[in-house]
């Protein structure tokens, strides 16, 4: 009969089964663990509270506006050039020395003023010598006439012979043709007298001398004597977008005047105010846009010819118009929005329709009521919902002014 094993042979079994039930229990734990890191349930409210407007994290700072009411006009804009409503480069007709320079320069002028002289002896003695000639030939002409009414006489009584007097007559009308010349010479001889006085043709403002006295000067001379530019009134040649031309053109038609505002490179001081004169008959091909001509009255000087600044011309005043600032309108896939405040201090998204901008404000011809208050700082960190806590006073829009973007009709819905 065989011997039995012995007992300690079959207990290394039971201890390997449960060292593996152990290592299975620990790997469970473990994978749990790695599957639901310490603090997950902590960041997965703090999640859903993001998705309610950020509820858990507190209400936002942030600072809001009232959309107001009012008067909103429409511009459009573009970059424009001084230039003078006249500009003229002052010659000399005759040629001599230039003797004296009667205007100092940058002086303003009027039309007749004296600008310089030049020597007038060799013209005085050409219209001496004319005025001799001429009466010379009035004298012979005289003459002419006498002896013409003698052989008139006589040829009544049958004393001369009709070729005389015939040949007589022609010979009074070459002498008076001749006398009719030395008119125009003493006219000519007296027309370039005067023209030793140099003048201004126009009213203006005289700039550099081009000449000095002593020179000798010439009536076919490239340079001129100075330049005169008429500064008072004063234009100004600016573009717009060839699509927006028909629209001026049917005020012009109508008689309406058209304001033009002239403001400096920043845009925020205005320089003067004037009116449009006229619109180009032409397309530049290259820009798509349309040059149109304004005239201001400069009575203060603060434009000057060859100047850049900005024009914004008034096409329109929109009355009534709900308005709110700039900065409170926001952009997104949806268009633009703006984020409304409830009563219960909670903002909601709305979509807005907006117009033209005037200054800091932008006027919303949809989806916004006047008096309705929007976020304007802070916006960045808002969604549809969320608790907000106002920073500073709510203000409301700002008034019309100067500066700003200045820009024609609105976009429609941007």
């Amino acid at each position: 009969m065989p011997t039995p094993p012995p007992p300690h042979h079959r207990r290394p079994r039971w201890g390997w089964l449960l060292l593996l039930a152990g290592l299975l229990v620990l790997s469970i734990i473990v994978a749990r663990r790695l599957e639901h890191p310490r603090g997950s349930g902590h960041a997965a409210a703090d999640g859903g509270a993001g998705a309610q407007g950020h509820g858990a994290r507190g209400p936002q700072s942030v600072v809001t506006a009232r959309a107001g009411t009012r008067d909103v006009p429409v511009f459009l804009t573009g970059l424009g050039a001084v230039t003078p409503t006249a500009s003229v480069a002052v010659h000399s007709r005759v040629d001599g020395q230039l003797m004296r320079v009667a205007f100092q320069e940058g002086q303003n002028v009027k039309e007749g003023d004296l600008l310089a002289e030049i020597d007038p002896r060799p013209f005085l003695s050409q219209l001496e010598q004319v005025r001799g000639q001429l009466a010379r030939d009035k004298a012979v002409l005289e003459n002419a006439r006498v002896d013409l009414r003698r052989y008139t006489a006589l040829l009544e009584q049958d004393s001369v012979a009709r070729q005389t007097l015939d040949t007589q007559r022609a010979l009074v009308r070459q002498y008076q043709g001749i006398v009719k010349a030395d008119q125009g010479a003493v006219a000519t001889a007296e027309l370039n007298l005067a023209y030793t006085r140099i003048t201004s043709p126009v009213a203006g403002r005289v700039g550099l001398r081009l000449v000095d006295p002593g020179n000798i000067i010439h009536a076919a001379d490239a340079t001129g004597l100075v330049v005169v530019n008429t500064l008072q009134p004063i234009t100004m040649i600016f573009s717009v977008p060839e699509d927006r031309v028909p629209e001026v053109l049917e005020k012009l038609d109508a008689r309406q005047p058209l304001e033009v505002q002239a403001l400096d490179r920043t845009r925020q001081r205005l320089l003067d105010t004037g009116t449009l004169l006229t619109v180009d008959n032409q397309v530049d091909p290259n820009t798509g846009t349309v040059r149109l001509k304004a005239t201001f009255p400069n009575r203060e000087s603060r434009l000057f010819p060859q100047q850049f600044v900005n024009a914004r011309l008034r096409l329109d005043l929109l009355h009534g118009a709900t308005v709110v600032p700039t900065a409170s309108l926001q952009h997104g896939v949806q268009g633009t929005f703006v984020y409304v405040v409830q009563a219960n201090d909670t903002v909601a998204v709305r979509t807005v329709m907006t117009g033209p901008a005037d200054g800091e404000d932008t006027v919303v011809s949809q989806g916004l009521r006047p008096g309705e208050e929007v976020v304007v700082e802070g916006a960045d960190q808002l969604t549809h919902g969320a608790s907000i806590r106002r920073h500073a006073a709510t203000r409301g829009p700002t008034a019309p002014g100067v500066g700003g973007s200045g820009t024609g009709a609105g976009d429609g819905g941007r």
